[in-house]
């Protein structure tokens, strides 16, 4: 199976590294394209892939088509190739707020087309990618997608109507899992621990408890409870956060991601 990128950017690169360092592919299956020759012969030297600037070339050789380039050019590159692409292609698409609709209105509806909102996580094998898929994808198809990605994480297929709800929580996710984690280091630091341990010990309890949870399958609301001690010092910090703003604050953020993803569809 040969496998074309187009773009290499950070998410393409998270994806092609996994897919080759776990020997799911050759490099010399592997085809980048980018405008950026500074990016190709990063790639080129790093992963021993083959390299190009011409799309077309891309399209030509390669089965599998990864588009991995920013939103606003996705249009302007795939009208370049649309006379290229036809039954025989399997076109991945990772672009943000590109929807199945607006994706064929350019190739058209012979390519299989999947969509993919993956996070940043795959960069370190940890990534969330979610997918749907256009009515002509096969479930072979629908495999080597979860096979591609799942090198680099957790791989769920969703209906389309649910992408603005994943983009707002997996896809924006990471930083706004960061933000309260910083903010967990400064109060830590505020105590009097030293930045370099405050985040250790930080960055460690938010691994720790993910796995925990995402290991057993507890109940969530079970797990604060079990280690929240009546009366202990749990209790005093869970009782300043049931008092606050916090969970509106919450669906605050994941609503205006959602609206801000609804907003690019539509561009």
């Amino acid at each position: 199976m040969a496998i074309g990128f187009l773009g290499a950017g950070k998410m393409a690169e998270a994806l092609l590294s996994s897919l080759v360092l776990d020997e799911l592919c050759e490099p010399w299956e592997i085809i980048v394209c980018d405008i950026s020759k500074e990016r190709r012969d990063w790639m080129a030297e790093q992963y021993e892939v083959a390299v190009t600037d011409d799309a077309a070339e891309v399209v030509e050789e390669c089965d599998v088509l990864v588009v991995a380039v920013k939103p606003q050019d996705v249009d302007a590159l795939l009208a370049g190739v649309k006379d290229q692409l036809n039954e025989e292609h399997l076109v991945i698409s990772i672009a943000a707020g590109k929807t199945l609709a607006a994706l064929q209105g350019v190739i058209g509806t012979k390519p299989r087309l999947v969509r993919v909102m993956p996070n940043l996580a795959l960069s370190v094998g940890e990534g969330m990618s979610v997918f749907c898929a256009a009515e002509n994808v096969t479930e072979d198809d629908k495999d080597a997608a979860m096979e591609l990605f799942g090198a680099a994480g957790a791989v769920l297929e969703l209906p389309e109507q649910n992408f603005d709800a994943v983009t707002a929580l997996s896809g924006s996710g990471p930083a706004f899992v960061a933000y309260v984690l910083q903010a967990m280091i400064k109060a830590a630091v505020a105590l009097g621990l030293p930045e370099e341990d405050a985040r250790l010990l930080a960055e460690q309890t938010l691994i720790g408890t993910a796995v925990h949870l995402q290991t057993t399958g507890d109940d969530i609301g079970e797990f604060i409870q079990a280690v929240a001690s009546p009366k202990g010092t749990t209790a005093a910090g869970l009782a300043v956060l049931e008092a606050s703003d916090v969970s509106t604050v919450i669906d605050q953020t994941l609503a205006a991601a959602a609206a801000r993803s609804r907003e690019l569809s539509k561009a």
